[in-house]
């Protein structure tokens, strides 16, 4: 399977509270600013076909949680592509602490991580598809684990919260294979991972 990770951003790079609150999931540090990516159709419809190509999903824990506690929880709202996926498909959660997955059809990777997302890549069968999880996202890339990005890139600036990007990392040069805007400017691009380095070094003839 391929590896795709799918984020919101903002245009000042913020990945973290694109959507509502979910109870009892708490967001690390001092974040008030919940539920500043809003969808209009065209990326509605472009989020949906990226869950009708997944084969199973990878998670970091918060997002699991925000993802149980909502999706989870919600009864088929029917012709739900989202909801389909989320239901039918393995559910993958990375983890170095004990615990208790209350949705069905999840399994918990607490061993070598490295090995187990390779071995999941080795199967057969649509994406393995990440979504948010920003720790997870940041260590997935770091680890050349990425196969492809999709990035929602939402016409706000949020002002605080996490980051998609840390402010010191690798030298990552991306190829942009899709590009896409909608009426209401949230800008929808592909990329996947290029040769070379974002500074080549200069040769002399």
């Amino acid at each position: 399977m391929k590896l795709t990770a799918t984020a919101q951003v903002s245009v000042d790079g913020v990945m973290q509270g694109p959507g509502a609150p979910v109870a009892g999931v708490v967001e690390p540090g001092v974040f008030e600013r919940d539920g500043w990516a809003h969808f209009d159709n065209e990326a509605a419809t472009a989020m949906d076909e990226i869950y009708q190509r997944a084969g199973a999903f990878l998670f970091g824990r918060r997002t699991y949680e925000i993802f149980a506690g909502s999706w989870g929880k919600w009864d088929d709202p029917g012709k739900s592509p989202i909801w389909t996926a989320l239901h039918t498909m393995p559910k993958y959660v990375a983890l170095t602490a004990p615990f208790e997955p209350k949705w069905t059809n999840t399994t918990v990777l607490s061993g070598d991580l490295a090995t187990d997302i390779r071995e999941l890549k080795a199967k057969a069968g649509g994406e393995l598809q990440v979504h948010g999880s920003g720790a997870l996202f940041r260590w997935l890339l770091e680890n050349d684990l990425v196969d492809e990005l999709n990035l929602f890139i939402f016409p706000v600036a949020v002002g605080q919260g996490a980051r998609l990007f840390p402010d010191s990392g690798r030298n990552w040069l991306l190829q942009l294979v899709g590009s896409k805007f909608t009426l209401k400017g949230i800008t929808i691009q592909v990329y996947r991972s290029a040769t070379g380095t974002i500074h080549p070094k200069s040769t002399q003839d």
